[in-house]
């Protein structure tokens, strides 16, 4: 149902998604909700490894992503269909191309801090911090703003990942975000329009 309701309320204080009910236990926060689940379950340490260097610089990565991929990247995805379907109205190209200059300049500084020359963002395997950018750079993807186009070193990072989790499973993940745009063809109802708005046109303020 609404994120906004009572129901929601009791899952998370924050009334968003995503949200973890664990039994009595709920959380917030979809960083919050991988380390969890991370610790809980034993995970092979190469997704949040022991070694307190390297576990920093996972945590490095998380929290730069906030105010930089995340900050620009899903964007895309509200400008080209999300506000259009809720609103009713095409954004102006100009706003579109003020996000991507924007996550141009992030993109550009993931590359040169964070990944370099190397295979993962925190060396030769795969951890959560290349989980949390690749969800948020294939947002751009799904709407037709292919940001792998024209940066090698960006797309074998990719294709590192898809290998890394198995093609199956990635592709079965990002399956919404890469059909996102047949949402423009469905019926929304009104009172949801109405309440999801200015929400939505508040976020590109």
């Amino acid at each position: 149902g609404p994120s906004n309701s009572e129901g929601a309320g009791k899952v998370s204080f924050l009334k968003k998604v995503p949200a973890l009910k664990d039994g009595d236990f709920t959380l917030a926060e979809c960083t919050a909700i991988l380390l969890y689940l991370s610790r809980k379950y034993n995970t092979p340490d190469h997704w949040y490894p022991s070694d307190i260097q390297k576990r920093a610089r996972v945590d490095e990565y998380l929290s730069w992503h906030h105010a930089n991929i995340r900050a620009n990247a899903p964007k895309t995805m509200w400008i080209k269909v999300l506000i259009p379907l809720f609103t009713g109205q095409p954004l102006p190209s100009e706003k579109l191309q003020e996000v991507m200059e924007g996550l141009s300049t992030s993109l550009k500084q993931f590359e040169e801090r964070f990944l370099q020359d190397k295979a993962f963002i925190i060396g030769s395997e795969i951890s959560l911090a290349d989980l949390v950018a690749i969800v948020e750079l294939m947002q751009p993807v799904g709407v037709g703003c292919d940001i792998f186009e024209d940066r090698p070193r960006l797309m074998e990072w990719r294709r590192r990942v898809e290998d890394a989790v198995g093609k199956e499973l990635f592709f079965q993940a990002h399956e919404m975000i890469l059909n996102i745009k047949e949402l423009s063809n469905i019926q929304i109802d009104p009172q949801l329009k109405e309440h999801l708005a200015p929400v939505l046109m508040k976020m590109l303020k």
